[in-house]
């Protein structure tokens, strides 16, 4: 199913989507969740990186 078409589909109670157009929704739903949760989990790295390098620089100064 073309991009095109879904993104000109709106869900609304007067109209049942397609057993096809359905699975193309939930598809695309579940591909977007995965790339959020991939950037969040890369950013949250990055974080994690940034709070440690900050960490280990106040021990060094506290200890000197």
């Amino acid at each position: 199913m073309s991009d095109e078409i879904l993104r000109s589909y709106r869900l609304s109670s007067l109209e049942d989507p397609s057993d096809e157009m359905l699975y193309a929704i939930m598809k695309k739903v579940a591909e977007s969740a995965r790339e959020s949760t991939k950037r969040a989990e890369e950013k949250k790295h990055e974080m994690l990186a940034i709070a440690l390098e900050n960490a280990k620089r106040k021990l060094n100064v506290s200890y000197e």
